[in-house]
């Protein structure tokens, strides 16, 4: 094909790392400046097109200068300033919760069609490090129907063609294109950069697309970027190099009938990012779930209690979640300084999310009739989900006199197990601290009663040894030599999970990588494992035993706590680490007699499955291994985790990465002096949480999504006093009837309506058909799920309205909403979607 008879489409941009060796004021201070240098180029080059993401930067113009705000929406309205991504930022794209990807676009896309009268219609992460296998589905109900990318690159993942249909589980679609050689260039000609990027892109293939123009700390295409390209294009030896945008190279190949498909993620690169900074992953898994949390207590109380729906303070908390997630700060590669920033602003979305919560609880439990009783304290327990949670809840309380012991019954007056634990307080006096086995209806509340007098055994208490616990359906036995697990006995099934001779368990990596993992695959080079120094039995009662491990390696000590409950049918292990070691790792390996080749890892809003050969991967709050047994018989492990997101899996093997210690902000190829003084990651204490959960081989009908689910948004207990009200002692307000459909979020719809907004994702990859049941509004909701499919309803709380399916805007399916999506591009007719339908 002669060069004239190709298009290269040119794409001035602006790539912007608000966050990454500097810190966010003078990412904002780039921002604008960059905007004015575009439309300054605007002015000199009537040609010209801008093209940019993230729309934060937008809303950051918007608010400090407010003359190039209106200079931006008159290019934009004359098609000039080109607005793609239509996410609040360009987030790491493995690390962040489903429903943080869903609220990257819901107030990104109605922030555009409410400033600009638009919507973006092409996605655009040219910087994060890989592309979970969920996106798709979630761009496409964002009305996105194309993407654009870098990472990985061609020598890291083969894909079937330059641009292909991305394609995730439950099918939809959307037209993806990776950006050959690099998104940004210097201010300078651009000829090599043309160059380059023709080199690694097919020779026969008539329409392509190159991004120009100064990145990273800002500054977009100059005047000499745009002088060469004007100057190249006369030359006539290339393909023709219009100064174009996305949207039309998009346009432009999408009817062609020979367009690959690629199924599942876009992995790997930087596989160090998913456990880099072990802090701010633990913020960003905290606030996730107390917004959503927050959002559904919210939602009840509104209907309840008649309280306001605090849609403006969540909506706050959110925003500040999804800038945290930037693909800098979150995976970790960020300065120290820019830490000090996150953790002040995700504490701060956090205490948003703990007000809310707390209000909403308060005035409902106000509302309960609790009548007097002496000596009573009434306790309140929430459950933050739509099925009946059976889980340990601990609460702290001022106790009777005398340091009397005290009892449990529920509120239908049946002895409930308690038992004394640790407190807080250590010089506690009348202080204490109970747990006690609370069952609470789904997305409900339930009233308990503290009374004095002993406390009653229970039918199940768990045995307890030094070594052992064992309870009707688990034997755990440590071995004290290594401080690990001798046998995970799984007595429902019958089947010992443990190898006979399983291998170290806290095991210490080498890593001399850079922050973001560079040319590594797996984390296997062992240089030692933690030495056991003492094992313990610290708890012993009708509710649970707790067995204590401590280890040290070097400087650094470890202490894992296994509690097992009477009645749990898996372990729960509560870890702290003070660590000083630099350059290493530390991985938690959990090894398994099971024979598999592959195994299942949590992604945001779904699940896939990866071979099992050891290579590090991205999960989120799940890992299992399923397969058989030398016997033939199947078994499973499922691993949960509160915060942590780097895993592999070798054979039936589970490692968990709970940190790393490379210097902030290292990239390869530059070195670090021997005699340099540096800042590590990870170094001191940290607490987290995981459970082990065996099975008989299939994780879907074994509860692991909903325990995960319950690991990270617990039971809530609330002290109370007595009084009268209108509201049982018990009550459920969302329930589903299928087991593997989970109701996500309960909210209040952003239309500020007499509504609220339901959200389901199928979660065993299996189309199933089921009710939502919704007693808080009297009102149920029946609907087809495919495999791992979203759905979004909104419930108008005038039973009269009928209930309606939107997408993940909170738009009906299908419809256009004022001058956009309709009016932009063709948004809605390219958004395959049927029209917006009433359900229910």
């Amino acid at each position: 094909m002669r060069p004239r008879q190709r298009t290269m489409h040119m794409v001035g941009n602006a790539h912007i790392d608000p966050v990454w060796l500097w810190q966010w004021p003078e990412g904002y201070q780039e921002v604008r400046a960059t905007f004015q240098s575009a439309i300054d180029r605007m002015d000199e080059y009537p040609d010209f097109v801008f093209t940019c993401d993230s729309v934060l930067y937008l809303k950051w113009v918007e608010e400090s200068d407010p003359q190039l705000f209106e200079a931006i929406r008159k290019r934009v309205a004359e098609g000039r300033w080109k607005v793609v991504g239509g996410w609040w930022i360009e987030p790491d794209c493995n690390i962040p919760g489903g429903e943080s990807f869903v609220r990257q676009a819901l107030y990104a896309q109605r922030y555009l069609q409410e400033r600009f009268g638009i919507v973006a219609t092409v996605g655009c992460n040219v910087d994060p490090f890989g592309h979970n296998a969920m996106l798709p589905q979630l761009l496409r109900k964002s009305r996105i129907d194309s993407y654009t990318f870098l990472r990985p690159g061609p020598h890291e993942l083969t894909l079937p063609g330059q641009h292909f249909w991305w394609e995730s589980a439950d099918g939809s679609r959307v037209l993806a294109y990776r950006i050959p050689h690099e998104y940004c260039t210097p201010g300078s000609d651009i000829g090599n950069h043309i160059d380059k990027s023709l080199a690694v892109m097919p020779p026969d293939e008539p329409e392509l697309m190159i991004f120009y123009g100064v990145g990273n700390h800002g500054g977009g295409p100059t005047k000499a970027n745009l002088d060469s390209i004007r100057r190249l294009d006369e030359l006539g030896g290339l393909p023709r190099l219009p100064l174009s945008h996305p949207q039309a190279f998009f346009d432009a190949v999408r009817d062609r009938a020979d367009i690959p498909v690629h199924a599942g993620e876009l992995q790997h690169h930087g596989v160090g990012c998913y456990s880099a900074h072990s802090g701010v992953k633990r913020w960003n898994r905290r606030a996730e779930n107390l917004l959503q949390r927050a959002e559904k207590w919210s939602a009840v109380a509104r209907v309840v209690a008649g309280i306001p729906y605090p849609r403006a303070e969540l909506t706050e908390a959110w925003q500040l979640v999804l800038f945290n997630q930037f693909h800098d700060i979150l995976a970790g590669t960020s300065i120290a300084p820019a830490y000090e920033d996150s953790r002040d602003q995700y504490g701060h979305a956090s205490s948003i999310a703990a007000t809310a919560f707390n209000r909403a609880v308060q005035s409902i439990s106000r509302l309960i009739d609790i009548p007097a009783e002496a000596d009573m304290y009434p306790l309140v327990v929430f459950n933050p989900h739509p099925w009946k949670l059976t889980e340990d809840v601990e609460f702290e309380f001022t106790g009777f006199p005398g340091n009397a012991p005290a009892r449990m019954v529920d509120d239908e007056g049946a002895d409930v197990p308690v038992q004394r634990t640790r407190s807080y307080a250590t010089m506690a006096g009348s202080r204490r601290r109970l747990a006690f086995r609370a069952e609470v209806p789904p997305l409900g509340y339930r009233v308990y009663r503290v009374l004095p007098g002993e406390s009653s055994p229970g039918s199940a208490p768990v045995r307890a040894t030094d070594a052992v616990l064992e309870n009707d359906h688990l034997l755990v036995e440590v071995d004290p030599s290594t401080g690990w697990l001798r046998r995970l006995y799984d007595k429902d099934n019958g089947v010992e999970l443990l190898p006979e001779a399983p291998g170290p368990h806290a095991v210490v990596v080498d890593d001399p990588s850079d922050t973001w993992g560079h040319r590594i695959d797996s984390y296997d080079k062992e240089i030692g494992s933690f030495r056991c120094t003492r094992v313990r039995l610290v708890e012993h009662g009708p509710v649970r035993a707790v067995l204590r491990v401590e280890s040290e390696f070097g400087d650094s000590t470890l202490a894992e706590e296994l509690v097992l409950s009477a009645g749990a049918r898996h372990l729960e292990v509560r870890t702290v680490v003070d660590w000083h070691e630099k350059l290493r790792l530390l991985k938690l390996r959990f090894p398994t007699a099971i024979d598999t080749a592959s195994a299942t890892f949590e992604i945001p809003y779904g699940h896939i499955e990866r071979s099992a050969d050891g290579a590090e991967e991205s999960a989120q709050a799940w890992v299992d291994v399923s397969g058989t047994l030398a016997d033939g018989r199947r078994a499973g492990l499922s691993v949960l985790n509160d915060s942590k997101y780097g895993h592999d899996a070798r054979g039936g093997t589970i490692g968990m990465t709970a940190l790393r210690s490379p210097a902030y902000a290292w990239h390869e190829p530059m070195g670090l002096a021997e005699d340099g003084v540096y800042e590590y990651l990870d170094q001191g204490r940290q607490e987290f949480r995981y459970c082990l959960v065996p099975h008989d081989g299939d994780w879907r009908a074994d509860g692991t999504v909903r325990l995960a689910a319950q690991l990270n948004q617990s039971a809530f207990p609330l002290l109370e006093t007595y009084h009268p009200g209108p509201l049982p002692s018990r009550s459920a307000f969302v329930e589903v009837a299928a087991d593997s459909v989970v109701v996500s979020v309960v909210k209040g719809d952003e239309d500020d309506s007499d509504a609220l907004v339901v959200r389901a994702v199928e979660t065993a990859g299996q189309a199933v058909r089921t009710t939502i049941d919704l007693p808080l509004l009297s009102r149920s909701v029946e609907a087809d799920f495919g495999p791992s499919e979203i759905k979004t309803f909104r419930v108008p709380l005038d039973p009269e309205k009928p209930v309606v399916e939107t997408d993940l805007l909170e738009w009906p399916v299908g419809e256009p909403v004022g001058t956009a999506p309709a009016a932009v591009d063709g948004a809605a007719d390219r958004a395959g979607t049927p029209a917006g339908k009433a359900v229910g």
